[in-house]
């Protein structure tokens, strides 16, 4: 379900009541616990975090207009959805996140490539999301963006 906000207020004022206060603390912890240099926006339908142009200013590769992605916040039809593209990028954390949830959260993670969805909000390891946020600097996630897109365009 994407909305179409111009930003993150506006957002959260179209999102469903049943999941309007399980964003809004999302949020806070991300932005509490986001590296220096990240910006928060709106995107792809969502609430977003990115490298801004001023810091990376070739922008994202599939469309240079835009910042290049981070990580999304999103209220979707059935669950809320965290993005986090390091993990997708990052076999190492993916690995760390995915063991760390299980030692935390009772239900079974359901995950994407970079997508975590929580059906209930009671379930959403709050913690767990923040220590996500800090694993990676706008310049590590620069780094490795470049890597990985380097290795893609070799191919």
């Amino acid at each position: 379900m994407q909305l179409k906000a111009n930003t993150p207020e506006d957002y959260i004022a179209m999102i469903s009541d049943d999941k309007k206060e399980a964003i809004i603390k999302l949020r806070e912890v991300i932005l509490k616990n986001l590296p220096k240099g990240f910006q928060e926006c709106t995107g792809y339908g969502m609430m977003g975090y990115a490298v801004p142009h001023s810091i990376f200013p070739a922008g994202y590769h599939c469309d240079p207009k835009q910042p290049l992605p981070f990580a999304g916040l999103a209220a979707q039809k059935n669950f809320v959805a965290i993005y986090h593209m390091g993990m997708y990028a990052s076999p190492e954390l993916l690995e760390w996140f995915t063991k760390e949830h299980a030692k935390r959260v009772k239900t079974k993670l359901d995950m994407g490539k970079s997508c975590i969805r929580y059906k209930k909000p009671e379930n959403i390891p709050y913690d767990l999301i923040g220590e996500l946020m800090q694993k990676m600097s706008v310049k590590d996630w620069i780094s490795l963006y470049q890597e990985k897109l380097d290795a893609r365009t070799k191919k």
